[in-house]
């Protein structure tokens, strides 16, 4: 008995020893994994959600940057509907984040949303190579090959993926890796724009390499099989999101909402149209009328939030001709390289690496601007803004457009030679594509002092609670001008007969639509410099008009006035009763 106690002690000791040991290591493992210091914490967050954005940009720009050529060449579209087609896809993909922002918040819920847009993405990307797999030269024997698409059934596939892919896009822009994820709340103006000039530059080189690996895959070495590189993307993406899912779905502060804003808005209009005759008596501004003390719907801190946001409207609204020069690139800048010269040595350049010219000013003025801003102004003392920047920039743009037309008339005057693209020959123009690198280099600088401003600007002069709804409507308004360039082109080419849009590059006028596309900027631009000045300063226009309209900011007033009352009331004699009748 007493060897089999000393027995059963030793194993209950071996036992204790053995479920210490793997505590221990659980616990460590815990503390290694689980523990992370706050700074370590946010770094990965970052670090996560910014792959997550370059795996996303990488398959968007991977769809976009050979559209035109794919739609033409493959099916047999003409160059204008080819650039409507790309202008729409790029802004539904700008305008999705705006729905799936929605969709998460009253309806589907964050996590669930995520999923269902992962999943949209991928059967988007997975469907584009079915559009473009070469059938023909498949075959099952030597009599038969294997069944083709019809150019119906690949019209709708390419369509049908070109929607999910788009609202795929959306979701993972606006749930997975919006700008609030960065944690930008306690930044001041001039480290916002130090974070939205790296942000973008960050970008634009993700886009450069796509842009020249991508395209010359799909033009040059493998051009059936290119849709497979945004494929392979998102399945990176996805991977990144699964690896830190808890942390990479950022939750938003509540308190305001898109659907609010409208509703301010459409409360007010709505006031206005009953009581006109009081719309000028004892109210400021006309948004005042859906305040719950003029018989609106809604509190003075949602409505004082409204009201700030409407005094960026102007700025948004000057955004949208600028975004339908941007979209030039994408669009008429392509049909010019794609009917100009590209062999260079022997070497056929793809057409979307002309791209490439527009992005270099970009990464090398970041840096320039960069040290200008650390150098020269000083936000805190001087309330420099920089609307200049979007002054130049617009300028730059209208430049932009206008040397693409007299690069069109230049192009035109060069003798027509045979070039192989994607196994077609074409005729196009034998002037280098080189010619018109000032054209894209225009448009690169404006890029790159128009993007990184407004968003400063949509980001800065809002309340928190409502700085997402502002990048929001600037979403919003960018991706208006990406349908207003598709309305200018189908304009154009339905009101001169293709004439001012043709198929044929040779035998139109392209020049004219790029002239009057410029004219129209030339205004826009000279427009929004007149209104520039109410967003001169940065520190000042939230503190003095909107901070002192808060609720709470105002019953610290009336408790002041109250206490003043009574002081006066106390040191002031009693009226006598006759006084009182």
């Amino acid at each position: 008995m007493p060897g089999a106690d000393r027995r059963k002690m030793q194993e209950k000791q071996l036992l204790n020893h053995t479920a210490d040991k793997e505590r221990r290591l659980l616990l460590g493992r815990s503390n290694h994994a689980g523990n992370l210091s706050q700074p370590e914490k946010k770094l990965q967050e970052a670090i996560c959600v910014l792959l997550v954005e370059l795996c996303e940009r990488f398959t968007f720009f991977g769809i976009v940057c050979n559209m035109i050529l794919f739609c033409t060449v493959k099916l047999g579209y003409r160059n204008y509907q080819a650039a409507i087609v790309n202008m729409c896809f790029v802004g539904t993909s700008m305008l999705t984040p705006v729905l799936a922002g929605w969709l998460a918040e009253c309806l589907v819920g964050r996590i669930k949303l995520v999923c269902i847009c992962m999943f949209l993405h991928f059967l988007g990307t997975a469907l584009l190579p079915v559009v473009a797999f070469p059938f023909e030269d498949i075959y099952i024997d030597r009599r038969h090959i294997l069944h083709t698409l019809t150019k119906r059934e690949q019209k709708i596939i390419f369509y049908f993926a070109l929607l999910t892919a788009s609202l795929g896009i959306g979701g993972i822009r606006a749930i997975v890796c919006p700008l609030s994820a960065y944690n930008l709340e306690d930044c001041g103006p001039k480290e916002l724009l130090s974070f939205f000039n790296w942000f973008y530059w960050l970008i634009n080189l993700n886009s450069a390499v796509v842009f020249v690996s991508i395209s010359y895959i799909q033009q040059s070495v493998a051009r059936n099989l290119g849709f497979l590189i945004p494929f392979v993307s998102v399945l990176m993406a996805m991977i990144t999101i699964h690896m830190v899912r808890g942390e990479m779905i950022y939750k938003p502060k509540t308190g305001s909402s898109l659907l609010t804003t409208f509703g301010v808005i459409a409360s007010a209009l709505k006031m206005c149209c009953v009581r006109y005759h009081y719309l000028s008596r004892g109210m400021a501004n006309w948004l005042d009328h859906a305040k719950e003390n003029y018989g609106g719907q809604y509190s003075e801190t949602q409505v004082e939030s409204t009201k700030s946001l409407a005094r960026l409207f102007p700025l948004f609204a000057f955004q949208i001709l600028y975004r339908t020069c941007v979209m030039q690139i994408p669009s008429g800048y392509y049909l010019q390289t794609m009917n100009s010269n590209l062999n260079f040595s022997g070497f056929v350049l793809p057409v979307a690496a002309m791209n490439v010219i527009s992005i270099v000013p970009l990464l090398i003025l970041v840096p320039i601007l960069e040290c200008i801003n650390s150098c020269l102004f000083s936000f805190k003392d001087t309330g420099h803004s920089p609307t200049i920047y979007i002054v130049v920039g617009q300028f730059s743009a209208t430049l932009s457009v206008m040397v693409a037309g007299f690069s069109e008339i230049h192009r035109k005057h060069f003798p027509q030679v045979e070039q192989m693209l994607s196994e077609e020959v074409l005729l196009v123009s034998s002037m280098p594509c080189f010619h018109l690198a000032p054209q894209y280099i225009l448009l690169g600088v404006a890029e790159a002092l128009v993007t990184p401003s407004c968003s400063l600007l949509s980001f800065r002069l809002v309340p928190e609670r409502i700085r997402g709804i502002s990048m929001h409507f600037l979403t919003l308004f960018n991706g208006a001008g990406c349908f207003m360039g598709a309305f200018f082109v189908q304009t154009a080419h339905a009101g001169t007969q293709g004439n001012w849009f043709p198929h044929l590059l040779h035998e139109g006028k392209l020049e004219r639509f790029f002239f009057f596309l410029a004219s129209l900027m030339m205004v826009n631009t000279l427009g929004f410099w007149t209104i520039a000045h109410r967003y001169n300063n940065l520190n000042q226009e939230y503190t003095s008009e909107f901070r002192g309209s808060l609720p709470e900011e105002k019953l610290l007033k009336h408790e002041e006035a109250i206490k003043h009352y009574d002081s006066v009331l106390e040191s002031s004699p009693i009226l006598p009763p006759m006084e009182k009748t």
